[in-house]
This record gives C-alpha cells, structure tokens and sequence, in this order.
C-alpha cells in the first residue's frame, strides 16, 4: 500500500502535470472506481467537463484537486496557483492498495487496469490523459464539497493557502510534512490517549500518513518502543518522534518513495527505491544498524502487532514494563 511520502511524490507530480490544465474529456471504464460518487457516472463527468485543475493538494493519503467553479465565476488563475475566489468543489482520488495515477499521450495503448480517463487541454510538449489504474480497485476518485478548516489554516500540502479540504477527509488530523502542522496539537492529542505509541501513530485522528512501514522506521529512529503509554510521553519525546517521521518521510520523499512490488508507481510510472535503506522494518533477525556500529550484535525482532507486524530493536527500543499495545 502506498504510504505518505509515496502519495506525495503522485501529489509533486501531479501539480507538474496537471495544475492549470482543463478537462476536456472524461471516459469512466469502471464505475467501480467512482463508487464513491453517489450521483453516478454522468453526473461525475458533468461536473469535470470544462473543469480547470486549479491546484493539486494533499493531507495524509488523501489528494484533491480543487476545480473552477464557472457558475460562481471562480478558478481565475493569477499566474501562482492562487484564484480569484476560492473554489467550492474538488475531484479526489484516494490510491488505496494500488492505485495509480499516470501521465499518459493519447497514442499509449490502455493499461490492463484502466479505470477512468481524463483528457486535458493540449499544453506543449506534454501528456495529454491522466489516467486512472487500480488493480485492486481499492482505491478510486469522486467529486465532493470543500468545507473550511477546522482551524482555519491552509487545507494540506499545496501551493494554494485555502482554508479549504474536502468533506471526506475533513475528520482527519494533519500529517508531519504539512506546512500548518502543530507539534503542540499533536502532543495534547497523544498525552489525551491511553494507549500505546504506535497505535497512536497509526490513528488517524492523531496524525495521518503515517504507516505501519513509516512508524516502525521513525521509533527505531527516535529509540522509542511501539508499546510506549502515550499519556507519559514528555513533550521532548513527542518532538525526538515527529522529527523521525519528518525525518523518514523525506528521505523516503528523495528517493521516490518505497515500493516492495510492481503495484505502486509515480505518475511517471517510475518505482521508488527508499526500501532498500530501511533500518527496522522488514528486517527480523537482521543486525541493528545501530547497534552493529557499537560492536553489539543485536538483532531486529518482529511482533505481532494489530494483526500486523512490528519491528524493533531489543536494545535500542527496549520495551516498558507498563508497556501498552
């Protein structure tokens, strides 16, 4: 499944390709993967046609694009991303456990597992459909409302300052790459429950984007055991945790993401490569890193967490003794 930074190398791409761009065209393969859009197919191709990409924005794994709304004279770009008034609809897409989201000329054959098709306005020297494809179809893409910010602050990361998100995925909390995240938020919301960290980090009413891969590497980072009661966490801590994440995220980010199979790709269809320097993850009976530098030969071990795995160092993550899952 892709994880955040992943969905932030689509979410880059994205706004390379195809922020500023109308669409022209829209061809529903699937209507599995707009099952999302109660209206149904015409009335989700109504509602892109003519439709300018204003932006392409992002919070957790959730992406949008905030569209021109004609009937309210909106979407009048400025030349920076910004618009004269703020829109009021976005289409969403949301990869699931392998979506993609591809740049395509009209020329290339369609992917086995194609699902919807947009064409976009002609721009020089550029791909001309964005396309769709999920094999799982888990993933898919509707049309939603954008409803205010709780706290009134920019919806996600983007170019654009709208105090917008969409309904969906209003509920959610901000994620550590997002400009207008508060440590001091986050350390309340963690101090608040009575559980362990990293299920705690895995909620998104927490913090979002942060995944099992991502959580696991960012507590061997921070020498903080998964099992950690949050409510005795010092502020310190919380900081040493978030700057792991961040940490994690973007070096994951400039290697493109991480990929273990074919499923996930960028919207150039390239695979990220960041697996390869995981620290904890993935790696039982392995030697810690870490450890390994002191001269100790201590091994990664897995757990069963949460009808997953967890991964850990006995040493350096040493679990305590009024330890929570």
């Amino acid at each position: 499944m892709p994880e955040l930074p992943e969905v932030e190398v689509v979410r880059r791409g994205l706004a390379r390709w195809v922020a500023g761009r109308t669409i022209d065209g829209v061809d529903v393969v699937d209507p599995r993967s707009i099952r999302r859009h109660a209206l149904g197919s015409e009335d989700f191709s109504g509602n892109l046609m003519g439709a300018t990409v204003l932006d392409v924005l992002r919070r957790g794994k959730f992406l949008w694009m905030p569209l021109s709304d004609t009937d309210h004279n909106t979407g009048d770009t400025s030349g920076d991303g910004a618009s004269a008034a703020p829109p009021h609809t976005a289409l969403v897409a949301h990869l699931g456990m392998s979506g993609q989201l591809l740049m395509e000329d009209g020329h290339q054959p369609d992917e086995k597992h194609l699902k919807v098709r947009l064409r976009l306005s002609p721009r020089s020297g550029e791909p001309e459909q964005l396309r769709f494809v999920d094999q799982r179809i888990f993933g898919g893409l509707f049309v939603t409302s954008l409803v205010p910010t709780e706290d009134g602050l920019p919806g996600g990361a983007g170019t654009s300052d709208w105090p917008l998100i969409p309904d969906e995925a209003a509920h959610i909390a901000r994620d550590p790459l997002d400009p207008a995240f508060s440590v001091a938020a986050l350390h309340a919301r963690l101090r608040a429950r009575k559980t362990g960290l990293k299920r705690a980090l895995l909620d998104q009413g927490v913090v979002s984007g942060i995944g099992n891969i991502y959580a696991d590497e960012a507590l061997w980072a921070a020498r903080l055991h998964y099992a950690r009661p949050t409510d005795t966490l010092k502020r310190s801590e919380t900081e040493r945790v978030l700057e792991a994440s961040r940490d994690v995220m973007l070096r994951a980010l400039d290697a493109g993401g991480t990929s273990f199979d074919s499923l996930y790709v960028n919207v150039n269809g390239a695979s990220g490569y960041f697996a390869r320097s995981l620290n904890a993850y993935g790696r039982e009976g392995e030697p810690c890193p870490r450890c390994a530098a002191l001269g100790l030969e201590t091994k990664i071990r897995r757990d069963s967490f949460m009808n997953r795995s967890s991964y850990s160092c006995p040493v350096c993550q040493p679990r305590p003794r009024n330890g929570r899952w």
